[in-house]
């Protein structure tokens, strides 16, 4: 890997936005994603290498040490915030076709749950992850995930649910997906949840942190 792609992997885990950014304390001054990812580009460096090599490696340590406890929420939005500012410069080779994305994912709270934290954490890592992310929301029905199945085909989807009296919905949700696409791949999460539940319902996957669902994608494309 090139030294600015090792930089920009490095300011992307530690949550380095710009020069401006007093954040980290001990990197204050130093260029930060949002010029190491213009430099990178202004120097010719391919665009699907920046995303693979630089940002993605970065969000990559910043989740496993979140899924360690070695680092927290506010680290990991840091980081997020980080990448953001690389992908903002990333945005037209994605949409001229220079570069690509690994897929699509869509995700969103299930219906009658409002809380959106997690579903957060969990677009940012798969964004880092170098998936285009369809964010639907929250308070998500079953037609809702269906339709968006419908736009994407080939998409994987994730549900979110933070009360135990939401988690029925994403049955129902998991059914009506399977119904239309029995192939789709459909992820669940949400700190109720159990592996146990999981299974009962049909979803192909359970983790209780965002770098699993990675993990598990990265394993069922290889």
């Amino acid at each position: 890997m090139s030294e600015i792609l090792e930089q920009i992997a490095t300011c992307c885990e530690r949550g380095k936005m710009n020069a401006g950014s007093p954040y980290p304390p001990d990197m204050r001054g130093q260029d930060g994603v949002d010029e190491l990812v213009r430099k990178a580009l202004d120097d010719g460096v391919d665009p699907n290498d920046i995303l693979t090599q630089g940002l993605m490696v970065g969000m990559s340590n910043v989740g496993r040490k979140f899924s360690n406890n070695e680092v927290f929420v506010p680290d990991l939005l840091m980081a997020a915030k980080a990448m953001t500012a690389g992908m903002d410069h990333l945005k037209p080779a994605f949409d001229s076709g220079a570069a690509t994305h690994k897929g699509v994912f869509v995700v969103g709270t299930v219906r009658g749950d409002l809380h959106d934290i997690g579903k957060n954490l969990v677009r940012m890592m798969m964004e880092g992850g170098g998936y285009e992310v369809v964010d639907l929301g929250v308070d998500v029905s079953p037609e809702q995930f269906v339709e968006a199945v419908k736009e994407h085909p080939g998409c994987v989807v994730g549900l979110s649910a933070l009360l135990t009296t939401t988690m029925v919905n994403m049955e129902e949700t998991v059914k009506q997906v399977k119904a239309i696409d029995e192939k789709a791949k459909v992820l669940v999460g949400g700190a109720p949840l159990t592996q146990e539940f999981a299974d009962k319902i049909g979803a192909d996957a359970y983790s209780p942190d965002p770098q699993g669902a990675l993990d598990y994608l990265a394993t069922a494309e290889a």
